[in-house]
């Protein structure tokens, strides 16, 4: 049908498109995805931290047992947004790097469309709150290329950011195509939560005012409980007394909740401590005083985000929406291994040679989930988040791919406050939400022929609690770690770094009846095993698996070389925006010189340009006093060079060069070109500068000086130009180790 066009209106017929129609019935659709939040450290799934609201949605509707993801973020992010394996869509492993293999682009293929993708022709608004991570990070800077982000993606709003975690205190945040400034800091009360919840409700509240028939899907996807695990002081206060007896006494306790509850049969066996965890009472009162702190920022940083939420769900509650609302809350992965045997305070001074001997750790630990710490917790609190499963984040035993799953839907869900222990994967999600709105995928998105689905619904177990698993394998594989699911069984081997894969031993559990894989039974069932080992081999060749890499340093190493190419020197105009991390200049474990010029008058002060946040970075700014300093910031331990004058007032170069040194590095100010103070530390960026990105003019987060941030400069600032020596000798391992500590 088209209009008929005569030569006036008297003989001319309009006509207008039909606009996409819902399908009938259709109801609002609220995914909540966590960040490393163990299988069980919701309160419905065993925890002593209070989740009030996550257990009320639980008590309303269903706990599933047996949900898996795919052991990391980036990667579970892609299959539950493609209904997809995350190898096959091209997210293998982690956005921050692209290893030039089909299945390890860092980036969703446009052949795998997205939920939001999927959902817009039926008449779905669609809007994501929270943390992405499913672009490359190297294409997160201010030309993105866009295609990858949340709006070149289907969404119609984003309010959230890129890489896969920020400070929340100063996060690095993005409304739609362009970083914004954080709307507060610690100072003023701001917490990105509760800044997360707050841009949820508005859209919500936009969408039902303007459009209270359409059927939305708002995806929040939270920092917590990602490292660096902050909030607020009297939350954390509370749980000290709280895990005081330590993990090994917690793991019981939760254990012993969750046969209570239902969530692990009865006799569900406590696995031995995993490798490299000592028993609670090895450690010294100090430590085991540390260690608790450190797992009551992690204990407050949920406690907080679950407050936060009530406030949304009190909100659709107010709206007359909660009945209609398919209400998903999840986790990404197990909980966080990157915090090692012994936490960390401040994990940016370890990855740059600056290590936390435990007296200085102590003498922070009242820091501990303020601004000033980046801090995650020992192997043994993700031990026991993870309970009873074995390992964690990474890899492929049940603490890295086993997690909770809540679902919500009063509208449907008539068995309210059971428990669904049946098989299901991150990827069968998205076609759990299709199955249930009686969509079927489509085969085009925007001209691009779409490959089909790999995951399968799991809708009847709404209904049916005896509703079979599905018939399918699942694979697992992350950094050379393996499983495979099939008919309750499950082979899965851990893979060492640098282990021939051929050598690694491969384990073999009945996963039905033992969930926290405790009996291996390969050498009852070896034929069981080499089948589904054979099982392994075929799927990880269908789904681009292969090859494997188990390279964590060169992989980041070689795509930073990559992207920088040749490029030595940057040049920084007035007014530019934020630059991330990974498209700024990389000056670690190199030489090179900073030079900003400018125009000052007396009393002029300021930031000139500033790298990082107050756990690591560096800032080359002008103080009240008229000096110019360069603050070289790691881990919280700073070496500062000051002018031994003041800066005249007029046009100026003022720069500082870093140079090696003896046993570290010399840092010398030039104003004019000639040097005008210095000094020598053996503090350096070896490793990582910091994971908050670079201002030009302004040091807009947490300062990474001794100044009051923004500390925007006051002169005229005509540009900034970073020149790198070509003498850069990063160690890759270690880069590798740096990186997988953000992820």
């Amino acid at each position: 049908m088209a209009a008929k066009i005569g030569k006036t209106v008297a003989d001319s017929t309009p006509w207008w498109p039909e606009p996409p129609k819902p399908p009938k019935g259709a109801p609002n659709i609220l995914v909540v995805l966590f960040d490393d939040v163990g299988f069980s450290d919701f309160g419905c799934y065993g925890s002593p931290i209070e989740t009030p609201t996550i257990d009320a949605l639980a008590a309303q509707g269903l706990r599933y047992t047996g949900f898996h993801t795919t052991a990391m973020c980036s990667t579970t992010r892609a299959a539950l947004l493609t209904g997809r394996n995350h190898h096959s869509v091209g997210v293998g492993c982690l956005a921050n790097f692209d290893s030039g293999y089909p299945g390890y682009r860092g980036k969703i293929a446009r052949e795998a469309g997205i939920l939001p993708e999927m959902l817009k022709p039926h008449g779905y608004r669609n809007y994501m709150i929270g943390k992405w991570h499913v672009t490359p990070l190297t294409e997160s800077g201010p030309t993105g290329p866009f295609d990858g982000w949340p709006l070149g993606r289907g969404f119609d709003r984003f309010y959230g950011f890129m890489d896969a975690e920020t400070d929340q205190y100063a996060p690095e945040l993005v409304r739609d195509n362009t970083p914004i400034p954080p709307p507060g800091s610690f100072e003023t009360g701001y917490h990105l939560t509760e800044d997360l919840i707050d841009q949820a409700i508005r859209y919500i509240a936009d969408h039902t005012a303007d459009a209270p028939e359409t059927p939305w899907l708002t995806w929040v996807a939270l920092g917590a409980c990602h490292a660096p695990h902050q909030a607020p002081a009297e939350i954390i206060a509370k749980y000290d007394a709280v895990f005081a007896d330590g993990w090994d006494v917690e793991r019981e306790r939760r254990l012993a909740r969750q046969k209570a509850m239902g969530v692990v049969p009865a006799d569900t066996k406590m696995p031995p401590r995993n490798d490299h965890v000592r028993a609670w009472a090895d450690h010294t009162p100090d430590e085991q005083r540390l260690f608790t702190r450190l797992q009551a920022a992690f204990a407050a940083m949920l406690d907080h985000a679950d407050q936060h939420l009530g406030r949304l769900v009190a909100f659709l509650e107010d709206a007359g929406l909660r009945e209609d609302t398919l209400i998903l809350v999840l986790s990404d992965n197990g909980a966080s291994q990157e915090g090692g045997p012994l936490g960390m305070v401040n994990a940016m001074g370890p990855y740059n040679m600056k290590f936390e001997p435990m007296e200085e750790k102590l003498a922070r630990i009242d820091e501990i989930g303020g601004p000033a710490s980046h801090s995650n917790f020992p192997l043994g609190w993700a031990m026991a988040s993870n309970t009873p499963l074995r390992r964690y984040k990474q890899n492929t035993h049940g603490g890295g791919v086993r997690d909770p799953l809540v679902v919500s839907w009063p509208a449907r869900i008539r068995k309210q406050g059971e428990t669904r222990p049946q098989f299901a994967h991150a990827c069968d999600l998205t076609p759990t939400i299709l199955d249930l709105l009686g969509l079927t995928p489509p085969t085009s998105i925007a001209g691009v022929a779409q490959m089909p689905l790999e995951g399968v619904s799991f809708a009847a177990t709404l209904d049916d609690a005896a509703a079979p698993a599905k018939a399918s394998p699942q694979y697992f594989e992350m950094f050379g770690h393996r499983g495979l699911w099939k008919d309750g069984w499950k082979a899965v081997a851990y893979h060492p770094p640098g282990r021939p894969f051929d050598a690694d031993l491969w384990e073999l559990y009945h996963l039905d009846a033992d969930v926290s894989e405790s009996d291996d039974l390969s050498a009852a069932h070896p034929e069981k095993l080499e089948a589904l080992i054979a099982e392994w081999w075929a799927q990880a060749e269908a789904n681009k698996v292969l090859p494997l890499d188990d390279r964590f340093g060169p992989r980041f190493a070689e795509s930073a070389a990559r992207f920088h190419g040749a490029r030595k020197r940057f040049v920084f105009h007035k007014g530019m925006g934020h630059l991330p991390t990974d498209v700024a200049p990389d000056v670690r474990s190199r030489s090179y010189f900073i030079e900003a010029h400018v125009r000052v008058a007396a009393g002029d002060q300021g930031v000139l340009i500033a790298h990082g946040d107050m756990t690591s970075g560096y800032s080359l700014y002008l103080r009240e006093d008229g000096r110019l300093v360069h603050d070289l910031n790691v881990g919280g331990t700073h070496a500062v060079a000051v002018s031994d004058h003041a800066v005249e007032p007029g046009h100026r170069r003022l720069g500082v060069a870093v140079r090696p040194g003896d046993g570290g590095r010399r840092i010398v100010l030039t104003i004019d070109g000639k040097a005008a103070g210095e000094v020598s530390t053996p503090l350096g960026f070896f490793t990582l500068i910091s994971w908050s990105g670079l201002d030009i003019g302004l040091d807009r987060g947490s300062p990474v000086g001794d100044y009051a941030a923004p500390f925007q400069f006051t002169g005229l600032l005509k540009k900034v130009t970073v020149t790198m020596d070509d003498d850069q000798a990063l160690d890759g391992d270690a880069v590798g180790e740096a990186e997988m500590a953000r992820q």
